[in-house]
């Protein structure tokens, strides 16, 4: 990137029009920035700039990229469960924002329970610029683009989803290539964790990391969330697959120092990620390290998702 790239002003900001949302008018606030931009400067754009209200809470979703089935009541415990503490708590969402996987259940559920008010919308994309199809078209300062989220299924780019409300693009000068976002996303969430959820307050804004499915990235992801002073609480949705549903497994195997079988559970990890032997070495690893913080991961389970949401949002802001 330093040897191929140099730094300019933003040549995309503005407002995009989506066209597939007939039901409804959806429109989202976006800005194409630096991967390297200060978080603090990204910050005061959204509160000043986009006039976004203070979030009391930031509900961070992680998980597959890729589409994938949810059951259907993990789908209901997830759609409510995070739209009902979102809006009781004034919360933000953070996403990657695109068409497919996690991030388009995340619109489904805004679509379905998240109201007709626009202005109540706080569910943020943050998303590689090089990975958006047609993100030529979104170039233009302060302008209104219409845009169609189709998508070319022979295209390694993906489409950016109707029911998000503001976006980041982010820009590393990649084309195609995935994850240049998740750091400068992290570091906005810790910027975040800084601002007070009122000025009389001395309490800063909670995080807290939701996964769903999710490939073996997620497995680093949360062991950075749990790991860090403080730590943030991760909560796994059970019985939505892959790295959720191992987390899920190995949470309720460890809860009284019962033996976890470490042949099983490579063979296990080998399946769910279709990695070899050494990877599933590495991973299950990390998976512990994860347990060694098991205090800060909890399992929504599938018939209380929607009540351990609401109370687990509740503590962490100590209503």
């Amino acid at each position: 990137m330093e040897a191929h790239t140099k730094a300019t002003s933003t040549n995309a900001y503005g407002i995009i029009d989506f066209q597939d949302t007939a039901t409804r008018v959806c429109r989202a606030k976006y800005v194409r920035v630096a991967v390297d931009s200060k978080p603090e400067a990204l910050l005061q754009l959204m509160l000043r700039e986009w006039q976004m209200e203070r979030p009391k809470l930031l509900l961070t979703v992680h998980g597959g990229s890729e589409n994938f089935i949810l059951p259907p009541k993990v789908k209901q415990a997830f759609s409510k469960g995070l739209i009902t503490a979102a809006i009781s708590t004034g919360a933000w969402i953070f996403t990657d924002g695109i068409n497919t996987g996690v991030s388009k259940y995340v619109g489904e559920a805004v679509k379905l329970f998240g109201g007709h008010d626009l202005r109540k919308r706080n569910t943020i994309g943050i998303t590689p610029w090089g990975m958006i199809d047609n993100n030529l078209d979104l170039i233009g300062r302060d302008v209104f683009r219409p845009y169609q989220p189709l998508g070319n299924p022979l295209s390694k780019r993906t489409c950016l989803n109707g029911f998000h409300s503001h976006f980041l693009l982010v820009d590393d000068g990649t084309l195609g290539k995935p994850g240049c976002q998740q750091g400068l996303r992290r570091k906005l969430e810790k910027q975040i964790q800084l601002l007070k959820i009122h000025p009389r307050l001395n309490q800063g804004v909670p995080v807290l990391c939701v996964v769903v499915e999710g490939s073996a990235a997620i497995v680093s992801t949360v062991l950075d969330y749990v790991s860090n002073a403080p730590p943030v609480p991760v909560f796994v949705f059970e019985g939505s697959g892959k790295a959720a549903d191992l987390f899920a497994f190995l949470h309720k195997q460890t809860a009284n120092d019962r033996y976890v079988g470490n042949e099983d559970f490579l063979g296990r990890i080998g399946d769910v990620f279709g990695v070899e032997r050494t990877e599933a070495a590495h991973l299950y690893t990390l998976l512990q390290q994860c347990m060694d913080h098991r205090q800060s991961v909890s399992r929504a389970l599938t018939e209380i998702g929607l009540v351990w949401f609401k109370t687990q949002t509740a503590s962490s802001l100590s209503l």
